[in-house]
């Protein structure tokens, strides 16, 4: 009943407006690039649920609420869990899988990361599908062609898809974001469908376990198409998509309410904006960056710095507008 994703229970029209999305949504390819880099703009990246002792419910009813109705954010399953809802929705084939976030090349890290590989009304034709990420702490802002060496720019952040080997003898898709010293690995992706239930597994230890960055401290991220806004704990780091340039500042505790309203869009209640400061009041120092592309060793860098800079957007890939 209601397809793999709940589609059919979706408030179709009010995702619609939460986003910003006018004209005809048909299933394709245009569309699907509207939609995504719309949902990236205006759904912030948040796990202030897990935080504040609320969970992270995946049901749709839940992720509703709280991204559409209570105009909040949500991490990497309750977007995905949202975006595929709406492509099944609309008519567009969808399927779940999971990536593993990029640290080094030394170190293994989960699959619990979740992205979408999403067909179009053109795909019979072409045979081209795309990877949707929609939900990760620096998420592209367009969906990347599923094709090796593809490289595709939105704005001034470019990325590129290979297909190689991405675990012990195991092949799949690496993402690649274009940073000032070359391309920088961004997650792996096995392309093995998961289904809602795979996801509540990863989504339980996610939101969960000790080991979890994400229960430990508070995390919001928001890509503006101008810059990356990335909060992690009490530190605070701007990246300007045109030059790649990083600053960081230190919030302090009872910033935290305004500063999320700011730059984030995310508006707490007023108990739990209170339950926010006294939790980051007790936070220690950042210790362990959850960003999703942190400094790679010289090693890693190395392997990717001598690839040729990407090209500038084509006609046929505007630039998003800011918001």
């Amino acid at each position: 009943m209601g397809g793999v994703w709940s589609g059919a229970e979706l408030d179709l029209d009010a995702y619609l407006g939460r986003v910003g999305f006018t004209g005809e949504p048909t299933p394709t390819a245009a569309t699907l690039r509207t939609l995504h880099t719309a949902h990236v703009l205006a759904l912030p990246f948040e796990n202030l649920g897990i935080t504040l002792g609320q969970g992270a419910p995946l049901d749709l009813p839940s992720i509703q609420g709280k991204l559409i109705a209570q105009r909040r954010g949500g991490y990497c399953y309750e977007h995905t869990t949202l975006f595929a809802a709406v492509l099944e929705r609309l008519g567009f084939g969808v399927t779940a899988l999971s990536s593993r976030v990029h640290m080094s090349e030394e170190k293994l890290t989960p699959a619990t990361h979740a992205v979408l590989r999403v067909a179009t009304e053109e795909t019979a034709d072409t045979g081209l599908e795309w990877l949707c990420d929609v939900g990760g702490g620096g998420q592209p802002l367009a969906p990347l062609p599923a094709t090796h060496g593809a490289e595709t720019s939105a704005g001034d952040w470019h990325y590129r898809m290979e297909w190689r080997t991405v675990a012990p003898g195991t092949e799949g898709w690496t993402l690649y974001l274009w940073e000032k010293d070359g391309w920088r690995v961004r997650h792996n992706t096995v392309d093995t469908p998961q289904f809602p239930v795979d996801y509540l597994v990863g989504n339980h230890y996610v939101a969960t376990s000790s080991h979890s960055p994400f229960t430990t401290r508070p995390v919001a991220a928001r890509n503006t198409g101008a810059e990356l806004r990335f909060l992690d704990g009490r530190t605070l780091t701007t990246t300007r998509a045109a030059d790649h340039h990083s600053e960081a500042r230190e919030v302090r505790p009872e910033e935290m309410p305004e500063l999320l309203a700011e730059e984030f869009g995310i508006v707490l209640e007023p108990a739990d904006a209170r339950r926010l400061v006294d939790r980051s009041a007790a936070l220690p120092p950042t210790d362990s960056p959850v960003d999703e592309h942190p400094p790679a060793d010289e090693r890693d860098a190395a392997v990717h710095r001598d690839r040729t800079a990407p090209e500038e957007p084509t006609p046929e890939e505007p630039a998003p507008a800011e918001r």
